[in-house]
This record gives C-alpha cells, structure tokens and sequence, in this order.
C-alpha cells in the first residue's frame, strides 16, 4: 500500500524550548487542514529531548495556543490515541527496538572513536582536503567480536548508521519542491546514539514517524537539509518514505526572517493584542498557500474543506502585520453584536476601567506622538497595570449582567476596529460621567481655532441637549442641531467638531450622536457645560486666543 492510498496522517511536532511562533504555527495549521481537508488524522507530538530548554510551561504555552485557533488535535496530549506515549522523552523503547533491529541487519555499527580524534581529523581534512567531507568510516571495519567485547568493557562509543556502500543519489518526492536527489558522497555514517544514551533528532523524528504511521511530513524548508539523512534512516528499518511537503520562510517587511525586531513572533502574543483567531488562522495559512490565487477571506471551516498540497508555494511570503490588521477587521464586522461582545469582554472591562479611573472634572492632555501611540499599541492591557483583582472582576461581570448595553457598542466601533485592544482608547469616553479628558492638540485646532465660533456651536448644541421636550434620539437630535446651526450660519463641520470633542475628548471618535444614546443626559450637558468653562472661562464665552490659552493652561 503506497502514501497515495492510505489515510492520511499527519503531524505537528514541536519542540517546548520556547512559545508557539508563527512559523511553527502556519505549519501547524497546513498540518491539521491537510487532515482535515482529506479525512486523515491529526497527530501532535511533543519533542521533548533538549533537557536543559524543554519546559512544561513551554509545553502547556503550545497546546493553550493551538487550541485558541481552534486546531484540536485527534491524537497527542491530554487526548491519547493508539500510538502513543506522544513525548519523545517517554519514548526510549521505541528508538531502542529500532536501534536493535538496525544492529542486527548489520545497518548500524558502534564508533569509539573519541571527540578529540575526530577533531583532530576534521583539522587535519580542512587543512589537507580543503574541507571535512565527514567521518571516515574507521571503526566501521571493526570485527563485531572486538566491538562487542570493548562494549561490554565499558568504552565510550556512539551507534552509526552504515550508509549502504554503492548506494545511489538519495531521492524522495516533495509536494512543494518535486522531486528531490541529493548526492551519496556529502552522507557520512551519522550517529544514532550518542555517547550518553540519547538519540539524536534525525534517528527519533523518523523512529517516530514510522510507529505512528505518518503518510505526510509537511514542515518548514529549514528541515529539507535534513531529509536525505532522514530517508537514509527509513531505508535502513525498511520503512516507507512518506511524502515531504518543506514549507517556505515567512519573512519580515524588510525581506529578512522574521524576529523580534519585527514585532509580536509568538501566537499568544497576537492573542493578547486582541486578534481573533480565526482571522490569524486565515492569514497565516494565505502565507505560502493561495486557493485561487484571488480569495482573501477564508474562514477556518471551509480552510478544512478546500486546503490542498498543490496549491503550496516555494516562493517566500512576507509577514505584513497592515494587512493581518485589514484581514481582522473583516472578521470583526462578520461576527455581530453577541459575538463580539463574547470576544471582547476583557477588552470592554478595561474600557470600563480606564473611563471609570478619570479624574473627577476637565482636564487637558498633551497629545501623544506617534511613537508614544505605537509603544502603546505594543502593550497588552487586559487588565491593564495596576488594576485591583475585585475591581476587574466586577467589570467582567457587568459586561455579562449588562450585555444589551455592550452590544450596543458594536455598531460604534465595528467598522473602525483593527483588533480588539483598540477598544480602550476608542469607547472609553462613555464611561467618564461628566467628567472630561481632552486632547491638547483637539483643543487648539477645533475649539481654540480662530474664527471656528466653537464656544458658540457648544452653546447651540446644549439648548437642543438639554431641552427636555426633545426625544433623546440619535438622528432626531442630530437633525435638531444641524437646524439651529443652519440658522445660525453654522456649517455641519463648524457646529459638530466642537461637540466631539467636548463629548469624547477628541477629534476622531465614533459615530457622536449615537455614542451619546449610551451615556446619561445630564452627563452630556454637564460636559458642554465643563469644556466651555474650562476653555473659555466661565461665564464669559469669550474665544479670543490669549483668554483661551490661559484657561486651558
């Protein structure tokens, strides 16, 4: 029975020395859409054999954001499954019966020679040969009597494979590079077994592999260097070759692989800056894998039903985080009011707290600058710094006890949102009371402005916002304003920009007239009533420059 006909499985294997990044993650996602794609399985395996790095907080770090994305495995911790254990550290039996069986075909041999003499060898070659073309093969003539007397005495050695002599061109398919040959001559007799017992990566990744019935191998290109050694290993236990599937590396903006330097590189990163994991799934498989070539949007299910090797590419992708962004968006309009409020709940508590944690009255902000914005951005904030564990747990509970209230924030902010951390800056004006938190820069370019006549577009819109015998209705209200602004020579932009900004704080907000049908009347009027005292000195109305800038200062 060949790979082509057999069920299909398939493995994740990753190695807990650090967090699930975003290259192990799109080839996670290949992996398990593949399974799904075709009715196969998918196997998780953990690649535990690094002592000193591997951690079960690394560990519980992979799994925790393998199923944030949804991509539960069929079998693998926590699941079981017949193949099992699924920890290359409890898996010793295994290499060790496969180690026996290769010393017994005479396909593996003991080498006592020592790390000083082969580097010493190494020198030599580099010196005389121009370069070491790899170990010469010189306890491989060793008689087995001799060899097996000197284990029994107790000599260090390593177990190597015998690369059979007058082998041919290693070959193997892949999915994405086609067919593949590498010359016998750059294969030495690689070890198996080290001096200390353990097993090294290419002998354990394939003794793996073969116990459990793994068809397709689908990994990152940094693994194709050592996939001829690896189909040496098959060769010798007499196994199949599955088919490989190297996928290409994802690159930063700047052409280079992605790091740090980049931004956010690990799954739970993006998690907590508020991206929807369906929207990551979606991007992170269009990275080096297309449909069509054209669809952009494709959510997780129909990723299951659709995905195919063929439509892999070898070309490099680019990690632009503008588009993850655009693409996160779309997801976010798509999924209405109740979801979204579901997905956001942390989010909307920090709202809550950020806007309840406002000093009592007006105050003037400096305007952050970019790079202050950015550095912001960066940080996660649920819950923010510093919050008191009762206090957030209260505003969790009111987005569940005052769910209508919050949905009704959707509309506000669906068609503005990136990502859900940008909650907090946007809607936290609704939770300020009357009190009011302006931007510096707000104030001089909309109510400071000469000429702009904002103390007198504050003082029409509070007689219509006020005026108890007028319906607290978004679009009737709006519609009252603009009139009296008509009548009073007012453009639209002249009478609204001041109101924004005495409402929200700001120059850029949601949709004003709307946000203001969330927020208790009185408070609307209390802070027209407080920004124009506080900008144009109470009682006065004055808006002449040198006035308003004392009072603002």
């Amino acid at each position: 029975m060949t790979t082509e006909n057999k069920p299909v499985r398939v493995r994740f294997a990753p190695s807990p020395t650090g967090m699930l990044h975003i290259g192990g993650a799109r080839t996670a996602i290949y992996n398990w859409a593949f399974a799904r794609a075709t009715g196969g399985t998918f196997v998780l395996r953990i690649e535990d054999t690094d002592p000193e790095r591997s951690t079960e907080e690394n560990t519980q770090i992979i799994l925790r954001a393998l199923r944030w994305m949804g991509l539960n495995w069929d079998e693998g911790p926590e699941v079981g499954g017949p193949c099992g254990p699924y920890f290359q550290t409890q898996r010793t039996d295994t290499y060790e019966a496969a180690l026996a069986k290769l010393i017994e075909a005479g396909a593996a041999y003991p080498c006592f020679c020592s790390k000083e003499t082969l580097d010493a060898k190494r020198a030599e070659a580099e010196q005389t040969q121009g370069g070491y073309a790899g170990y010469d093969r010189t306890c491989r003539s060793i008689p087995r009597e001799e060899a097996e007397a000197r284990i029994a005495a107790g000599e260090p050695h390593v177990w190597r494979l015998a690369v059979p002599e007058g082998h041919g061109p290693v070959e193997f398919e892949d999915a994405v590079y086609g067919h593949m040959s590498f010359p016998i001559d750059v294969m030495d007799d690689m070890i198996l077994r080290r001096t200390d017992g353990t097993f090294t990566y290419n002998f354990a990744v394939v003794c793996d592999d073969v116990n459990m019935g793994i068809t397709h191998v689908i990994r990152g290109d940094d693994h194709l260097s050592n996939t001829p050694r690896q189909v040496l290993i098959y060769e010798a236990l007499g196994a199949e070759v599955p088919l490989f599937a190297h996928l290409s590396m994802i690159l930063g903006a700047d052409g280079k692989k992605l790091s740090k330097r980049h931004g956010a590189t690990n799954v739970e990163e993006y998690r907590d800056r508020g991206y929807l994991p369906e929207a990551l799934v979606n991007f992170l498989a269009l990275l080096g894998w297309s449909l069509d070539g054209e669809t952009t949007i494709i959510p997780p299910a129909e990723l299951c039903r659709r995905f195919s090797l063929d439509r892999i590419t070898k070309k490099h992708s680019i990690f632009d985080e503008k588009k993850l962004d655009w693409m996160d968006g779309v997801y976010i309009r798509d999924m209405g009011a109740e979801a979204w409020v579901a997905a956001a709940k942390p989010w909307l508590a920090q709202t809550n707290i950020d806007g309840s944690n406002v000093a009592d009255g007006i105050a003037v902000v400096p305007t952050p600058t970019k790079e202050e914005q950015q550095a912001a951005a960066a940080v996660t904030r649920v819950p923010g710094e510093g919050v008191d564990a009762d206090a957030w747990q209260a505003c969790l509970a009111d987005v569940d006890d005052d769910a209508e209230f919050y949905q009704a924030m959707y509309p506000l902010v669906a068609e503005r949102l990136a990502r859900m951390d940008e909650i907090p800056a946007k809607l936290a004006f609704l939770f300020w009371g009357d009190s009011v938190v302006l931007d510096e820069k707000s104030v001089q370019k909309v109510l400071l402005k000469e000429g702009a006549r904002a103390d007198e577009a504050l003082a029409i819109c509070r007689a219509v916002l006020s005026n108890d015998d007028n319906p607290w209705d978004a679009e009737a209200l709006q519609e009252l304003c603009r009139a009296a602004g008509e009548e009073a020579g007012l453009k639209p932009k002249l009478l609204f920009q001041p109101l924004r900004v005495a409402i929200a704080g700001n120059m850029v907000s949601p949709p004003l007239f709307e946000a203001m049908m969330l927020m208790d009347p009185a408070d609307v009027v209390a802070r027209i009533d407080g920004v124009v005292a506080k900008v144009f000195g109470e009682g006065d109305g004055a808006s002449d420059g040198a006035a308003a800038a004392d009072a603002v200062s």
